[in-house]
């Protein structure tokens, strides 16, 4: 169901007082985690600094006992009198706070001397057992026992002890050391981590040593195989939290062990103390955020009550104005009404035919924004003089919201009160209809004309006579004629064509479309003679113009530029069959050239010679002074063997150094003597090379090989395989020199000699 406005508003407020409350909770749950992350990281620097304290006073402790073990394996130190050798002996012992005293023991418990701060005496006796200390055999280094009642005092100590060994090198007993659990509790008292909170002294085993604040009531208790012990004993430093198994309150635990010793520090802060500032914190937030939100909404549903009160106001306007409304709504023309800074009050129904707007959309929109920079700029004249009381009347075109053009009557009439203008009163009615005809008749002539102008093809148009109406750059371009100059002309004399041998093309095509009223064409092989000079190549076609009732009125003709096409064919053809490098047929036009000349030797009886030649010298010039000079080269004797052969004869390269000679109707074989003669000659002089040799020359010689028809064979690929053998044949001989080819099994023959 559609809400209403007031509901609307309601409902955003409530959204809003929501995310409000989400805000809040965001902020009141990281405000708890920057809380919870900062006393972890407190506890965790307290037990790693107590755990630090305590391996400090162990290790004094274990010097003083490593003193008196020492002292006693001294014999001399034992051998003093019974005073000295005590004050000797238990010097040490006396630097640690909270050492309640040392006694060296034998096995069996007796006391051999005691230091002066206890009430012991030589000759008494200790239970071992009643120590928690291990059998002297087992102790490796410094043993820490179980803590217990002292002997002396009768309060809780921390027994700690070292064997001694005798003359024997076997153990002989133990000096035992007892430090008051109240030194650690002194320790722990500068500590103050809030109710329920507290510091414990853990053994590795799970015995509790001490428990701060809590007396001394839980020491000696075991808590080994519980939650709590398992994580103190997995790692050697952590945090955690769990609640505690003597009294079950809820901690943040950090623990720490004691480097070198099976103690472990735990630092144990109830939740709620870690909490209790964040909570109070967090429950005035919550409340100022509940008031927040209950502000907003209130203010929502106060804003709802008036916007209801307002809106049934505002409906008995709205039905006074729907009566106007129906009456202009219903006229053919668009009616709107704009204030004196040109911002809409009124408009019919018409505007969303024009502007694609509803009335309701145009009202308070400004002139600027409704017709845009451009339109605006247009009739912002009109509109300053309408305001300054002048009736404004005037045509001109406008595009509706379908994208339409319309040609339309405009009107501003200013509304004038006690002769002040307060706003105008315009009126658009549409004229299109009258304009229509004459637009669409100067456009299709407009588009006609920039698409002649735009095509890449001459465009030549004439009238029935044959005279020129009009021709397009391009046409303008290829004749030499300018349009002014042209128009009026006889088209055969601004448009002469002639066939690609010369003969002028007669009817022109102009002049069939004319006669036959049929299009011609497209034609090739047709050349267009320019005025100024230059031929083109063109593909033709000429197409008759008719009236509506089928009259001949003129002619149009379409010139394509073939020229460059041509060209471009003609070159490939002759890259097809001709030599990149020295312009000689190739071996492709050479066997075409065999073929009809071996028809023609057969018809007429005569004879025809292949001759394979190779150049001597030719690579020591190509690798000593670079491809450039071997390809010049390579022209230079191509250009002069040709100037040695008949216009009839074909000269090849075969590739590389290797040409071949194709010499058809041949009388008789004394004309390969006197050619071989001749092209032998050729390389005598040697051959300059300019371009890049820094004008260096180079020498090179022929081996050649000879093949007749029919003689040695009736087909062009036998006689080139015979005149191969022959050019080898030569070169084996020592190059320089023409060679016959005689047939299978026989040697070939010199027939020109070698030079010197």
């Amino acid at each position: 169901m559609r809400l209403t406005r007031p509901r609307q508003l309601i409902l955003l407020a409530v959204l809003l007082s929501l995310g409000i409350g989400a805000l809040f909770m965001h902020a009141i749950w990281a405000m708890r985690q920057d809380q919870w992350n900062f006393a972890s990281r407190t506890q965790v620097n307290l037990a790693q600094t107590l755990a630090q304290a305590i391996h400090h006073t162990l290790d004094g402790f274990d010097e003083s006992l490593k003193g008196v073990v020492a002292g006693v394996q001294y014999p001399q130190l034992m051998a003093l009198k019974p005073l000295l050798r005590d004050r000797a002996l238990f010097d040490h012992s006396l630097t640690v706070p909270g050492i309640e005293g040392v006694a060296v023991l034998d096995l069996q418990g007796r006391i051999r001397m005691a230091s002066a701060s206890t009430t012991l005496k030589s000759g008494g006796r200790i239970e071992l057992e009643a120590l928690g200390v291990l059998p002297v055999e087992q102790h490796q280094g410094l043993y820490v026992g179980n803590p217990i009642h002292s002997p002396f005092s009768g309060g809780y100590v921390l027994p700690l002890s070292r064997a001694y060994r005798g003359a024997d090198g076997r153990p002989a007993g133990l000096a035992v050391g007892f430090i008051q659990l109240q030194r650690f509790n002194e320790l722990f008292a500068s500590v103050n981590l809030g109710p329920h909170s507290g510091l414990n002294l853990f053994q590795l085993n799970g015995t509790v040593v001490v428990r701060f604040p809590y007396s001394d009531r839980d020491t000696g208790k075991s808590l080994a195989g519980t939650d709590n012990m398992r994580r103190l004993q997995a790692a050697p430093h952590g945090t955690f939290s769990s609640r505690a198994v003597l009294d079950g309150v809820l901690r943040m635990y950090a623990f720490h062990r004691v480097e070198g010793y099976p103690l472990v520090i735990n630092v144990a802060q109830s939740v709620d103390a870690v909490l209790a500032d964040w909570r109070r914190s967090a429950a005035w937030l919550g409340i100022f955020a509940l008031v927040l939100m209950a502000a907003c909404v209130g203010l929502a549903v106060l804003s709802a009550r008036e916007l209801e009160r307002r809106q049934a106001v505002s409906s008995q306007l709205q039905q006074a104005q729907h009566d106007l409304h129906t009456i202009l709504d219903s006229l053919p023309s668009m009616v709107s009404y704009w204030d004196r800074d040109l911002h809409n009050r009124f408009a019919n129904r018409a505007t969303e035919l024009w502007f694609g707007i509803s009335p309701e959309q145009l009202r308070g929109m400004p002139a600027a924004t409704l017709l845009g920079p451009r339109d605006y700029a247009w009739v912002q004249p009109y509109l300053e003089r309408a305001l300054n009381g002048e009736a404004q009347c005037f045509e001109r075109r406008l595009t509706d919201a379908l994208g339409q053009s319309h040609h339309v009557h405009v009107t501003y009439t200013p509304d004038v009160d006690h002769g002040q203008v307060r706003g105008i009163l315009a009126q658009l009615i549409d004229m299109t209809e009258r304009k229509r005809m004459e637009d669409e008749l100067f456009e299709e002539k407009e588009r006609i004309r920039l698409t002649l102008q735009s095509i890449g093809d001459a465009v030549v148009c004439t009238d029935a006579q044959g005279r020129l109406t009009y021709l397009n750059p391009v046409a303008e371009r290829m004749t030499g004629w300018p349009k002014d100059e042209a128009v009026g002309q006889d088209a055969d004399t601004v448009v002469p064509l002639y066939w690609s041998n010369g003969q002028s093309l007669q009817p022109s095509p102009l002049r069939q479309a004319l006669e036959s009223g049929v299009s011609c064409g497209p034609t090739r092989g047709v050349v267009l003679h320019c005025k100024d000079g230059p031929r083109y190549d063109v593909e033709e076609s000429a197409s008759p113009i008719v009236d509506r009732h089928g009259q001949k009125v003129g002619v149009v003709m379409v010139l394509h530029d073939m020229t460059q096409t041509m060209a471009m064919a003609a070159r490939m053809a002759h890259l097809a069959q001709y030599d990149s490098l020295t312009d000689l047929p190739n071996r492709l036009l050479l066997q075409d050239r065999a073929r009809h000349a071996l028809a023609q030797a057969r018809r007429d009886g005569r004879q025809l010679a292949v001759i394979y030649l190779d150049l001597d010298g030719f690579k020591q010039i190509n690798d000593g002074l670079g491809h450039d000079a071997g390809d010049q080269l390579l022209v230079e004797f191509a250009r002069r063997l040709k100037a040695t052969v008949r216009e009839s004869d074909t000269v090849c390269r075969q590739g590389g150094d290797e040409f071949v000679l194709l010499l058809p109707g041949l009388e008789n074989a004394a004309h390969i003597d006197r050619l071989a003669h001749k092209i032998l000659a050729t390389c005598e002089a040697p051959f300059n090379l300019q371009e890049g040799c820094f004008g260096k020359t180079g020498r090179v010689g022929v081996s050649a090989g000879v093949a007749l028809f029919p003689q040695h064979g009736l087909s062009f690929e036998l006689l080139a395989r015979h005149a191969d053998e022959a050019m080898y044949a030569a070169k084996r001989a020592g190059r320089g020199c023409f060679y016959l080819y005689q047939g299978d099994g026989l040697a070939p023959i010199p027939i020109a000699p070698r030079h010197p």
